[in-house]
């Protein structure tokens, strides 16, 4: 089982600061290309922020007429997220939750969320963050969290550091809505 020390701007900045190990609710793996589920998306030749040419994964749930459980309460929406994942999803062998189940559950729970990168930074010291936000809205309103999620770019194992930047940002987004929190602590 891998355990991971999460940086000052992670989701869980005292316990780092603390020294103390904790687990990763998602983790940037080897070969992981995209992030973005369907087909791929860009940012349609805008520039914006230095970031011109960097993938856009924004995605969006289709918003149905017919889905009835859009005028559901944030805080019970909120509430359903912060329930154990089922066991069957969890990946055995880093204790971690992989995106696309991730982005599936939070689908379930939360129809009609909506993510956006939010800034795309390059470091002189060859690491690229990611700031994402999550957005879930409910009948009452609407919450959002947003989280980094930073990669080496001289990291050989990745095919695409920016992604797996965002898939970091993205999972530790979720988690901040209290999304697999249970992963963080001993049982």
């Amino acid at each position: 089982m891998e355990t991971a020390y999460f940086s000052s701007l992670s989701v869980f900045p005292a316990a780092a600061a603390a020294g103390k190990n904790v687990r990763p609710l998602c983790v940037a793996r080897p070969g992981r290309r995209g992030f973005a589920a369907g087909a791929g998306s860009s940012n349609g030749g805008k520039s914006g922020g230095g970031c011109a040419g960097v993938p856009n994964s924004n995605y969006v749930v289709p918003l149905d007429k017919a889905t009835s459980s859009l005028a559901r309460p944030l805080n019970e929406i909120l509430r359903d997220l912060n329930k154990r994942v089922p066991d069957k999803i969890i990946d055995t062998a880093d204790n971690t939750i992989p995106w696309y189940h991730t982005n599936r559950m939070l689908s379930f729970y939360a129809p009609g969320w909506c993510g956006e990168v939010r800034d795309v930074r390059f470091s002189n010291y060859g690491t690229v963050t990611v700031v994402y936000r999550l957005t879930v809205r409910g009948s009452d309103g609407e919450a959002h969290r947003e989280s980094t999620g930073t990669v080496s770019v001289n990291d050989g194992q990745l095919d695409d550091p920016v992604a797996a930047a965002e898939e970091l940002a993205f999972c530790r987004a979720c988690a901040r809505f209290g999304f697999g929190l249970h992963l963080y602590h001993e049982d």
